[in-house]
């Protein structure tokens, strides 16, 4: 007799059900016969946390900054040349 096998869909009903509609972890443990362990590890597995969002977000951001920084310092250094060139012609 081995572990019960899971449902990818039993498990995200579990985790809606404490996410969700705010049963706590323990209550749907001891109702669906899982361990409380199981369930936090479903959590951190199937839920999306704002947080996680937030710092996809953030790394996109930076992303495009980092970009738009090489940009900006390739464009300044052509400036700075084309600066120097037409000082040297005007002696």
């Amino acid at each position: 007799m081995g572990k019960p096998r899971f449902t990818e869909e039993f498990k995200i009903d579990a985790i809606k059900q404490i996410t969700e509609r705010g049963y706590s972890v323990a209550d749907v443990s001891k109702r669906l016969g899982v361990s409380t362990h199981s369930l936090y590890g479903w959590i951190k597995r199937y839920s999306v946390s704002p947080n996680n969002t937030a710092k996809d977000d953030q790394s996109a951001e930076i992303r495009r900054l980092k970009q738009e920084l090489v940009r900006v310092t390739e464009e300044r250094d052509i400036l700075k040349k084309a600066t120097a060139y037409f000082a040297r012609d005007a002696k």
